[in-house]
């Protein structure tokens, strides 16, 4: 996936989208809403970045010691930086935690502060996943890199068969590879195919930002507490694998089974690369919500059991979803669109679980 398609996607019914979007439209400006952070965003994003930060500090600082109550404090910290991910840099990086551009800039280096990078974040999320949803060949999401298929365009190998089986032990590594390695691989890639000038960046800004943000976070991660704690240098590494290995398994059971599910489509572009949907509706037939009657998973997982809504309005913030979600299920119903939706978080495994194994059959192409 060195070089992109240009794909184009069909002008047909565009009617729907006009109408969903104005009726959204409509509801924020009834309302006296905005589309960005509220009171109840801003407050989560304290306690998240607290749940990271604060354990960390008493770690540092020797207010915690002993086996179980440091373990204490690094899964704690797995749960803040899931948190950073779901809920504050993914707002922050569409654009939509505030209509100030230095504010979602400032927030959406939260994903630095925490070992990443958010210009490769943007260019595989926002530019990648959102505009070609489950194309493969397009959608780095699921790309045929690693020992997943995730798509039935991609090459069938016989340890597929057993994916279903290994995903999960794999889910956990999902954080390390990227901050250690995926990182310095995707940038060498996005600057071989030219993404840095197509999103006005250089070279120079986006290497000094990516080993800066590197070395600050194995300074604090790393070098910090081998100097200042009575933690030898393998069990330090032992704690950020153990924090990583919860965050990546997290993280990837709330995203897979958004797009990788039982019932989900993978559309292929025709010979003029063209897709037969327009945009609007690729969204709806490419991404599932789940788990919507689930305050709880709702508030923990950043409003990202509402994929569908995310996925045609990412310019909104997530504090928000629960409210559009009934007029876009509407409106979908009313031009006889799909609108999917799992109702439990494990119904949604299960849907990714069986997906993993269809896509596991040497038959599925």
């Amino acid at each position: 996936m060195d070089t992109v398609p240009v794909l184009k996607f069909s002008r047909s019914r565009r009617d729907f989208s006009v109408t969903l979007n104005r009726r959204v439209n409509e509801y924020f400006k009834m309302h006296g809403l905005s589309r960005y952070a509220n009171p109840r965003m801003l407050f989560k994003t304290t306690f998240m970045l607290a749940l990271y930060a604060l354990p960390y500090l008493l770690i540092v600082t020797g207010w915690v010691s002993g086996v179980f109550l440091t373990l204490s404090m690094v899964v704690l910290m797995s749960l803040g930086l899931s948190g950073i991910g779901l809920c504050v840099m993914h707002d922050a990086n569409h654009g939509a935690y505030s209509r100030r551009a230095w504010v979602n800039s400032m927030m959406g280096y939260s994903l630095n502060a925490v070992g990443a990078s958010c210009f490769n974040w943007k260019v595989q999320h926002n530019v990648m996943h959102h505009t070609y949803t489950n194309v493969y060949g397009s959608d780095e999401d699921i790309g045929s890199r690693g020992v997943l298929r995730l798509s039935p365009r991609a090459k069938w190998r016989k340890f597929h068969k057993y994916q279903f089986i290994y995903a999960w032990f794999l889910y956990g590594f999902m954080t390390l590879l990227w901050m250690f390695f995926k990182d310095f691989e995707q940038l060498i890639r996005y600057q071989k195919s030219g993404f840095l000038k197509r999103q006005k960046t250089s070279a120079f800004k986006e290497w000094s930002i990516l080993i800066g943000t590197k070395i600050f976070y194995i300074g604090y991660l790393f070098v910090i507490p081998v100097l200042f704690t009575p933690w030898q240098w393998w069990q330090v590494i032992l704690g950020i694998m153990l924090m990583h290995y919860i965050t990546g398994f997290m993280l990837a059971i709330i995203f897979q089974p958004a797009h990788v599910i039982e019932g989900t489509v993978f559309p292929e572009p025709d010979q003029n690369n063209t897709l037969r949907e327009n945009w609007t509706i690729h969204q709806l037939r490419t991404t599932t919500n789940f788990a919507n009657g689930n305050p709880v998973i709702t508030w923990l997982v950043g409003g990202l059991n509402y994929q569908v809504e995310h996925h045609l309005f990412p310019g909104v913030c997530h504090v928000h979803f629960p409210r559009i979600a009934s007029i876009v299920r509407a409106t979908a119903l009313e031009y006889d669109l799909p609108y999917k939706s799992v109702k439990t978080f494990s119904q949604a495994l299960k849907g990714h679980l069986r997906m993993l194994k269809h896509l596991g059959q040497s038959s599925v192409k």
